[in-house]
């Protein structure tokens, strides 16, 4: 087996130094149009639509120009010829399938999607405001037919939602996900009916009441600060939507405030936090390059659900935290960490909104948007038929049917992006969560040195939960480092989640954990 520095002089040095100048030029036209849609969403003025659309489309149609230039396909095989390192076989493997995709789809097909999204984003918003989806209607199916362009110029023979959903998944099979997402539903129903049947009597109301914007605007940092973000790295902004984007030297959060939903800001930007720090753990020097880029979106999701279920709703927490939301909000005296904790994963028998939705029953909102889109993209279902399709399902799986639209079929973003195919990441995401927190749980054992001991590391780690309750973010962070972050896209999502749990993704420590955790809350006998 060739030595690494005798691999590194076989491939052609040339060669692929001028390959990673052009990955690195495509990357950085796609991450200037990146800071464009944050603008967009968080301070672009109203009036600024028509030439935004037009600024995205060109740097969309330049990134595309630049992949799918026929230099682009020439370097390609030259270096597939080559022999490459680990990391430079990496980078080539993803720009491959990159460029396989592109150069399959018209020019013309790529620039009109960029601008129809781009269009879409204030038609949406206004139709979500108005509760009005016929204003609306006519732009996803738009956007609908496009996709389906989309998904038949790259492989006229596959189901084009598995083609659209391999932008999001290239390495999880569409199989792999909609057994998850079954297991998920089999599992997860008959525990929510049995919550839902407890005579248990969890404090609901621990966070009522009316709370001022700018005060939980503080409140936000203050959470920000003790998970440690990184303030020179990063920002703080409202979004109606909350999101995060960036790269590892600008990775910013946006959160939302309503004055009698203080516990839903600070699960926002806990949430928001966690897909910031994935970003801010990817390796510097592979910025602008696949190395320096977070594996897909259910590895990214996996981040941001650890932190916010398996950290920010957990107890220790609280046990943390009330003490500083006290200071911000006086109103809060009376409640104990218990109390706090148990608000924080009460059940939801009548919630029709899914960001709001708590961590069991948000999966139902999963599969309910997954087999709509689904549908919409296989031609089973127009998109006149959504309204009453998506309520008529709210009813059967959750009990609950919309009376508007706007708490619908409306109150998603991601169709008016054109992100058909994203909503199964959302749970697979959640899955691995517990998978690599219960491995880190293994790994971070009671005799383990803390990052923040002194060298000699005599003194026991303690738990997790010891962490969190003390503000201690060193070694689940170090671990979440050196297992996920540090690799970018260097291994396939498969390869990555084996290497860092020692098995394939699987459902089970998520059942596990969500079973064990409000079997004792609800005092379920068989859970």
């Amino acid at each position: 087996m060739a030595t690494d520095q005798s691999r590194q002089e076989a491939a052609e040095p040339d060669t692929y130094d001028e390959f990673e100048s052009r990955v690195e030029r495509i990357r950085n036209v796609g991450n200037a149009a990146g800071i464009l849609r944050w603008d967009q969403e968080v301070v672009m003025p109203e009036a600024g639509t028509p030439a935004r659309a037009q600024q995205l489309s060109t740097l969309s149609s330049i990134s595309h120009d630049l992949l799918t230039a026929e230099e682009t396909g020439d370097l390609l095989a030259d270096l597939e010829a080559d022999d490459l390192t680990d990391e430079q076989a990496a980078v080539v493997r993803e720009i491959r399938r990159e460029y396989d995709r592109a150069t399959s789809v018209p020019e013309e097909l790529v620039a009109e999607i960029s601008e129809t999204t781009a269009n879409a984003h204030p038609a949406w918003t206004e139709a979500k405001a108005n509760d009005d989806f016929e204003a609306f209607a006519p732009t996803l199916e738009k956007l609908v037919a496009l996709k389906r362009a989309y998904a038949d110029h790259v492989d006229p023979d596959a189901d084009p939602y598995a083609v659209l959903f391999a932008e999001y998944e290239p390495y999880i099979d569409l199989e792999t996900a909609e057994r998850v997402l079954e297991r998920l539903r089999e599992n997860l129903v008959p525990l929510i009916d049995a919550v839902q049947d407890s005579d248990a009597d969890l404090e609901t109301d621990a966070f009522a009441g009316e709370f001022d914007d700018d005060d939980q605007e503080a409140l936000a940092r203050d959470v920000l600060d003790s998970l440690g973000y990184d303030w020179d790295r990063g920002r703080l902004d409202t979004a109606p939507h909350p999101f995060s984007s960036g790269t590892q030297f600008d990775a910013r959060v946006t959160t939302r405030f309503e004055a009698d939903d203080l516990l839903g800001s600070i699960t926002s930007t806990i949430h928001e936090f966690g897909h910031a720090n994935y970003t801010l753990g990817l390796p510097d020097e592979g910025y602008a390059t696949p190395l320096g880029e977070a594996r897909d979106l259910s590895v990214h999701e996996s981040q941001s659900r650890l932190w916010e279920n398996h950290v920010g709703r957990s107890q220790p927490f609280w046990e943390h935290f009330l003490p500083i939301a006290r200071e911000r909000f006086p109103e809060l005296e009376d409640v104990t960490p218990e109390e706090a904790y148990e608000a924080a994963n009460q059940v939801h028998d009548d919630n029709l909104i899914r960001v709001e939705a708590d961590e069991l029953t948000y999966h139902l909102h999963i599969v309910i948007r997954f087999e709509i889109e689904r549908d919409l993209i296989r031609g089973d279902l127009e998109v006149a038929e959504v309204p009453e399709v998506w309520n008529d399902k709210y009813e059967a799986y959750l009990g609950v049917r919309p009376e508007t639209d706007a708490e619908g079929c409306l109150q998603d973003i991601h169709w008016s992006h054109g992100s058909f195919g994203y909503f199964p990441t959302y749970s697979l995401g959640s899955v691995l969560a517990a998978q690599l927190y219960d491995t880190a749980e293994d790994d971070l054992g009671s005799e383990a040195p803390r990052a923040s001991e002194t060298p000699s590391g005599d003194e026991p780690r303690g738990d997790l939960a010891d962490d969190i309750r003390n503000a201690d973010f060193d070694a689940i962070n170090g671990w979440l480092r050196e297992n996920v972050h540090q690799h970018g896209k260097r291994y396939t999502t498969p390869d990555l989640i084996e290497g860092a749990t020692g098995q394939e993704l699987t459902a089970e420590p998520f059942l596990e954990y969500v079973e064990s955790k409000y079997g004792e809350l609800y005092e379920l006998e068989k859970y």
